[in-house]
């Protein structure tokens, strides 16, 4: 791909824009093409959220020094960005304000990608044709011709059902109205939605906590509010990490705080709870679970499972992806949540994405599949690499030029007291001295767990 000059790139959010700095930077013509009405659309959804990593690892190198050039005013690095602080001090300028502004179509949704002749069958000169990009803007289906693909289209917007099977839960759909995916914002925009009612939250990662945590802070403002932790395990602390001796810091920090709420009873807790049937009764929602007839009446569920990518627009395509985590098989290994976090996944490139169809790469949390482990810096390494590799500048493409800290970047400073405490106090009834001593007293070790 040395000698090509277009590169498409789908999705205007961090990577995707990271991606099209490093294309100019290579003298390619970038295109990119972004569903929603303006760059960083998903980051928006998501707004009231903080990450847990500070500026120094969200803002990509090639991207900056496009800012640069414009005076802008680089954040404190060691500061916390909202994903709202994300989009205006960092992706809105970078797309307004530097080269990349002529190069962006918003409201223009991919729809479907070949090769220009050749359908999925067709092998002989394969290599040598262009792409064939089709979208829609509002206007009618446009087509664009590129000599190289990077899918950067994220997975915000492919949810993962509430079932616990990975199919939707019976009654899923019919019940849309009451039903949100990801993380609402409850204390904000969300607010009057979720106030003063029985709310269930579906899930065990960052996002089911998070949006606990902050229902109980709801809770705390209007009574009446009464937040149900759905859990399709057995074991709560599992989601409370290792508070003070947690890799993941943030993850420490956030598991602590949130197994005090659930020790004190602020979150009643509904373990083993396989969603599998949904059903309106009234105003009210019944969450079924199992075929044992065990259910909850809630007013308003929250399902944060996860996502997964969509695939659709990418059929006529040679692509080969990891049959469970559904990621390039090459990557699946490196990320599988089974093994590992966001701070245990090293950096890759080019070579880990690459797809058989020569010039099509997947990056950011798309190349990740189904798997959460995703971090923004590691993305950004992606494009990087996979801009050399466009280049025919093997050795760049190749060349690992992050390096993380051995806790990655999943970090942020102590937001309480209870950090201290090994992952947190144990669960009411549980003979144990805090959440990790629980853990390995399941485990059947003896002693201490948190020493």
């Amino acid at each position: 791909m040395s000698e090509a000059k277009t590169v498409a790139i789908i999705g205007a959010g961090p990577v995707g824009l990271a991606a099209a700095a490093h294309v100019l930077e290579r003298g390619f013509r970038p295109i990119v093409m972004e569903a929603g009405n303006s760059v960083g659309h998903s980051v928006r959804q998501w707004g009231h959220v903080q990450l847990f990593s500070p500026w120094e690892y969200n803002i990509d190198r090639a991207a900056a020094r496009l800012l640069a050039s414009t005076g802008w005013n680089s954040p404190e690095p060691d500061q916390y960005p909202t994903g709202a602080e994300l989009f205006e001090r960092y992706l809105e300028p970078l797309a307004t304000k530097t080269i990349l502004a002529r190069h962006i179509r918003t409201s223009s949704r991919v729809t479907d990608i070949s090769r220009v002749g050749f359908d999925k069958l067709k092998t002989k000169g394969r290599e040598r044709a262009p792409f064939e990009i089709r979208y829609r803007n509002g206007q009618g289906p446009v087509a664009v011709s590129a000599d190289a693909v990077i899918d950067a289209s994220g997975t915000w917007h492919s949810p993962n059902p509430a079932g616990a099977n990975g199919l939707s839960a019976i009654g899923e759909k019919q019940a849309a109205d009451r039903i949100a995916y990801g993380m609402p914002d409850v204390l904000g925009k969300d607010r009057a939605r979720y106030a003063g009612k029985k709310v269930a939250v579906l899930g065990a990662g960052h996002s089911a906590v998070g949006t606990l945590t902050d229902l109980a802070k709801l809770a705390a403002q209007s009574p009446q509010t009464k937040p149900i932790w759905l859990l399709r395990g057995n074991d709560p602390a599992k989601a409370f990490g290792g508070g003070a001796n947690d890799k993941l810091a943030a993850r420490g920090e956030l598991g602590a705080a949130f197994a005090a709420l659930v020790a004190a009873g602020e979150i009643k807790v509904e373990s083993g709870f396989r969603v599998s049937r949904l059903a309106a009764d009234g105003p009210r929602l019944i969450v079924g679970a199992g075929s044992c007839g065990r259910e909850v009446a809630v007013d308003e569920l929250i399902v944060a499972t996860g996502f997964r990518p969509d695939l659709d627009f990418v059929r006529e395509l040679r692509i080969q992806l990891d049959p469970a985590i559904e990621c390039p098989v090459a990557l699946a290994p490196l990320i599988d949540p089974n093994e590992h976090s966001c701070g245990t996944v090293r950096p890759h490139g080019a070579r880990e994405l690459a797809q058989h169809e020569p010039g099509f790469y997947f990056a950011g949390m798309k190349s990740y599949g189904r798997a959460p482990t995703f971090l923004m810096i590691t993305g950004y390494e992606q494009v990087r690499s996979i801009a050399a590799d466009i280049a025919g500048d093997r050795r760049a493409a190749e060349r690992v030029e992050l390096v993380l800290p051995e806790t990655g970047v999943c970090n942020r400073s102590a937001i309480s007291d209870a950090s201290k405490c090994c992952g947190g106090p144990a669960l009411s009834g549980v003979d144990a001295c805090c959440a990790a001593d629980a853990n390995a007293r399941q485990d059947g070790k003896t002693g201490c767990g948190c020493g």
